[in-house]
Formats: structure tokens, C-alpha cells, sequence
């Protein structure tokens, strides 16, 4: 079941207390969102206590993050990540949909690059089995095939709209996004081997077996999980 919370205090807890794990030489991945964006901001600051590291985001809004708040940033080209934090909408266990801002497909190969995932999220996140619409990017021009096929897979798929503007969300590649309601997800990995497969998706929202840690927020401290593998 879904837990209540969500206060801008427990996401800043989960992201300071990930950020903690950073040390002097690391090659961090700067995932993108409000909770991940606490977890740059005190890198940051220990970057202007002397830290040394480079960080590789996964947005436009990270890399925007990331330079005001001093950290040198570094790509996939020349370094690979020591340690990854990156939120999420929801999570169960280990398992994530993430998506939620649009850059799904970056922060996916970011995130899987790293030796380490730390997963930072509030209370509001957790849940016992996936459900949230899972965000699919697609090439433009294979929406139609790409919507055809998800409603075979049993989603129900819907083009995300811009709020601000006429038209539908653009990601940072250049591509448009479908969020797709499956219900509830009992089997993430066979859903997220099904969603790669179909023609003209660039990258699914499903993030299975990648979490190394979750650091949840709370109002008072920091629950740690830590997978056993």
C-alpha cells in the first residue's frame, strides 16, 4: 500500500544522507528531480569545502543544477560513475518507475553505469507493487506503431502534453513520451523485457535490478535499505 508523506523535508534528508556516501575522487551520475536535486545541492556545498569529484548528470535541469552549485561535470566519453543518486516516482523493493520528469532514457544509462545506485525518495514513493503509468520514450515518427503495440501488451497509453505550450512534452533527445497505465505490475521484469522489444521505443521508465541502496526520507531521519546481492 502506498504510504502518505512527501514533505520537501524528507527529500532533502534522503538526498543529503546519499550524498553522504560520495567520497573524495568519485565520479558521481546527478540524477534529475526534486529529490535528487537535494543530493546535488550538498555535494555542492562539499565540493566548496574541498571534496573532489565530477559529476555526470542525466538533464538538461542537473547540468543546470550542477554548475551553479559548483560541481565539474564529466560525461560517459572520459569517466565512468563510481556512484549514481537519482530519485523516483514510485518504488517496490528495488524496483522503480522513474520517468517522471522525462529523462528516463539518460538517467537509465547513467544509472546502470555506476559501480554503485543509491535511490533516494520520500515516504510517498514506496509501495508494495508497481503501479504507476510507466513512461515510454519513443521516435516521433513510431508513435502510432509504438501506441498499437503497448495496448497488445495491456497498457493504456497516453501522449504526455506540455503544460506551458501547444503540443507534446520534447525530451532532451529529441523524442516524445507515452505514459502507460499497465495497473498493477506483478511481473516488472517480463513488462520491461516486452516494452524493449517493441520497435521505435528508445527507453522505457521501468528500472528493474539496478537499486543498489534506497534511502527513504522521513520527518525525523533516514531509513537504509540495502539489497543483499
Amino acid at each position: 500500500m502506498k504510504q502518505t508523506g512527501g514533505s520537501d523535508e524528507a527529500k532533502r534528508r534522503a538526498g543529503e544522507a546519499a550524498a553522504e556516501r560520495v567520497a573524495d575522487g568519485m565520479v558521481v551520475g546527478l540524477g534529475t528531480g526534486s529529490t535528487a536535486a537535494h543530493a546535488i545541492r550538498a555535494l555542492g556545498e562539499a565540493v566548496d569545502a574541498g571534496l573532489d569529484i565530477e559529476g555526470i548528470p542525466t538533464s538538461y535541469q542537473s547540468r543546470k543544477l550542477a554548475r551553479e552549485v559548483g560541481i565539474p561535470l564529466s560525461s560517459l566519453d572520459v569517466a565512468t560513475p563510481d556512484v549514481a543518486i537519482d530519485g523516483a516516482d514510485q518504488v517496490a523493493g528495488f524496483d522503480l518507475v522513474k520517468g517522471g520528469g522525462a529523462a528516463h532514457a539518460r538517467e537509465k544509462y547513467v544509472d546502470s553505469s555506476a559501480s554503485e545506485f543509491l535511490v533516494v525518495a520520500d515516504p510517498s514513493k514506496l509501495t508494495e507493487t508497481l503501479s504507476h503509468p510507466v513512461p515510454v520514450e519513443a521516435l516521433p515518427d513510431a508513435v502510432p506503431v509504438v501506441e498499437s503495440r503497448l495496448r497488445d501488451l495491456g497498457g493504456d497509453p497516453t501522449l504526455r502534453a506540455a503544460e506551458r505550450k501547444d503540443g507534446p512534452v520534447v525530451t532532451d533527445n529529441g523524442n516524445l513520451l507515452l505514459d502507460c497505465a499497465f495497473g498493477d505490475i506483478d511481473d516488472p521484469p517480463a513488462l520491461a523485457a516486452s516494452l524493449a522489444a517493441v520497435p521505435g521505443v528508445v527507453e522505457h521508465g521501468l528500472f528493474v535490478g539496478l537499486a543498489d541502496t534506497v534511502f527513504v526520507g522521513e520527518e525525523s531521519g533516514v531509513e537504509v535499505r540495502e539489497t543483499d546481492r
